[in-house]
């Protein structure tokens, strides 16, 4: 791991106490998530982020926190995208309301974990072996180009190899048992459906991280910089969810924004021998990009579906 250890243990420990702060006193009570209450918890965990930027800033230069920016807005847009799966793959499930929250908690949690390991890895690929950095961008390209082409997202988590194999190993309860994910009957250890939902979630996760992590290694190869970007951006991801699921269809155009921004850092990264793009450059692109998506996805709403 690059840097000091204590960077990475102060972080992770705060990052844990807000976990625990959330999930075991504001959420110890299983509720919905309204509207205003993740919108509050959407700007605090911004804010949160935008605060650490100043004191990367402040650490380590202005280059270094626009590159965490950089990253940080990247993955919070391509955190959007995953927020449609998730609410197909709780519609699919059928999860009550008031326990979606505890599986994104766990989820994320368990997020967190796999995209570091991505990171390291990533990060000491491009480093013993220059040409994967050309693999990623590649990747990148491809991601933004069949992204743009998609027309309908569709979901079968029954057709989810790892829920194939879960099922075959592991019994699996008909209904849900409230917020359990594992209860005991006739002396055999039972799944619930919640469990196979967060595997659904996780394993959804992964498949996303195969583009966004190589879309941050773009910006740098700082393996701090890299994952406080991420934690931050799928740190937001929950409360995002519930402030942003009513209105999902108001973001029919956002896709095609995503998809640009796929491309453009996997192009960066395909020339970026060649030709080096400032950081803040890139940021502008970036945030551009999503602007406009978002605007024009306002100004031409998604045609209404006859019946």
């Amino acid at each position: 791991m690059s840097g000091p250890i204590w960077k990475w243990v102060f972080f992770n420990a705060f990052v844990l106490a807000m976990l625990v702060l959330d999930l075991g006193v504001v959420h110890r009570r299983k509720h919905e998530v309204r509207f205003k209450e993740a919108v509050a918890w959407s700007a605090v965990w911004i804010g949160l982020a935008l605060a650490f930027a100043a004191l990367v800033a402040y650490k380590r230069g202005a280059g270094t926190a626009l590159q965490f920016l950089t990253g940080y807005l990247i993955e919070e847009s391509l955190s959007v995208d995953n927020l449609f799966v998730f609410l197909l793959i709780f519609s699919w499930f059928a999860v009550p309301t008031h326990l979606q929250h505890e599986v994104l908690f766990w989820g994320i949690l368990g997020a967190m974990v796999l995209r570091l390991l991505f990171i390291v890895a990533g990060v000491a690929l491009i480093e013993k072996f220059e040409w994967v950095i050309y693999l990623f961008g590649a990747i990148l390209v491809y991601s933004g180009v069949k992204l743009a082409l998609e027309k309908e997202k569709k979901i079968n988590p029954d057709q989810n190899p790892v829920v194939k194999l879960f099922r075959k190993l592991v019994p699996v309860t008909t209904d849900f048992e409230g917020d359990k994910f594992l209860v005991r009957r006739d002396g055999r250890t039972w799944a619930t459906p919640l469990l196979l939902v967060l595997i659904v979630v996780e394993t959804t996760d992964l498949i996303f991280a195969v583009d966004s992590i190589p879309a941050v290694l773009a910006i740098t190869r700082d393996r701090f910089i890299v994952y406080t970007s991420n934690v931050f951006a799928i740190l937001g991801l929950r409360a995002m969810f519930f402030a942003l699921k009513g209105a999902m269809d108001l973001f029919h155009h956002l896709h095609y924004g995503l998809s640009a921004i796929l491309i453009f850092v996997g192009l960066k990264m395909l020339v970026g021998h060649f030709l080096e793009i400032p950081v803040g450059v890139g940021l502008g692109t970036v945030a551009s990009i999503l602007a406009l998506s978002i605007v024009a996805s306002l100004i031409w709403p998604k045609a209404p579906q006859n019946g």
